[in-house]
């Protein structure tokens, strides 16, 4: 656990599964959740909850179902883009509260794409890391070869069996690769690979493999455009995902601003202290604007 600001980990009955779920901060502060993505847990968030907690945050960082100590449902229908995103309604309002403001990297990111656009009264304000709105992720993919190319692990991801194998072989090498082949070099240091190690141990390979087979089971929502004031932080590095996708989601978004990280890669937030900053200027400014009633900038 991380030290200072009370952070605490506790576990929740939440949508028929036990989620374990990390918080810190003042429980009557203005909320923002924070959703990881593949292969990550909620350690991934650790240089963000002090900074948010200082700015006058409560945060509340979950491992999703299927990842270290939460619980991990055999079905692949259990990991629905639908039943992700009942996970983080319902956490929301174990906290007491209507809404919150989503943060979500990687394929936590899709999750948060996915609950403002299902259930855009829970989202206060909406933050992507590294990951594109829903509609030009899937229109790049029926346009693009290269994207085609790079997202590769899904398709894999779809096989039987073989994935599960590939990954847990030779000490879960393939797994360490993963984060080290798609970061910069130093971005994980042996320490944090371990952590990342007992947490894949802990829960196994499959239910994190079966996001991605629930994903393409998964239904489309019936809203495009994210009418939340957005941010969207973006790794130009990132192996797997275009940056051209970072801009092209911006036309889905009434109220959106991108902010490009030369030099970063898909673990941006990792390597990018101004991220954080980015953040943290993001939720306080429109936090600001709204109690004072101000015009909201155009970006």
């Amino acid at each position: 656990m991380l030290s200072g600001h009370d952070v605490e980990s506790t576990y929740r009955n939440i949508n028929g599964v036990q989620l374990h779920v990390v918080t810190a901060g003042d429980s009557d502060a203005p909320l923002v959740v924070l959703l990881h993505g593949h292969p990550d847990f909620w350690y991934g968030w650790r240089d963000q909850i002090h900074p948010l907690v200082e700015a006058g945050f409560r945060v509340v960082v979950p491992d999703q179902r299927g990842c270290n100590l939460s619980d991990a449902p055999d079905e692949v229908d259990a990991y629905r883009q639908s039943k992700l995103v009942a996970d983080v309604r319902e956490l929301i309002h174990s906290e007491g509260r209507d809404s919150a403001h989503v943060v979500g990297h990687d394929f936590g990111g899709f999750i948060a794409w996915n609950v403002a656009l299902r259930h855009p009264s829970v989202v206060d304000h909406l933050s992507i890391l590294n990951v594109p709105h829903p509609t030009v992720y899937r229109e790049t993919l029926r346009s693009s070869l290269e994207q085609i190319v790079r997202s590769w692990y899904v398709w894999f991801y779809q096989v039987p069996k073989l994935p599960e194998w590939m990954l847990r072989r030779n000490d879960m090498a393939n797994m360490v690769d993963s984060l080290e082949i798609t970061s910069n070099k130093g971005t994980f240091d042996e320490e944090t690979i371990n952590r990342y190690k007992a947490a894949w141990q802990h829960s196994g390979i499959e239910p994190r493999i079966n996001w991605y087979r629930g994903f393409r089971r998964s239904e489309r929502s019936s809203r495009d455009t994210v009418t939340q004031p957005m941010l969207i932080c973006w790794g130009e590095d990132d192996i797997a995902l275009r940056p051209s996708m970072a801009e092209k989601s911006l036309d889905y978004c009434e109220d959106g601003q991108l902010e490009m990280f030369p030099d970063a890669s898909h673990w941006v937030h990792h390597e990018r202290e101004e991220v954080t900053d980015a953040l943290v200027r993001h939720l306080t400014r429109n936090n600001r604007l709204e109690s004072t009633e101000s015009v909201k900038p155009h970006y």
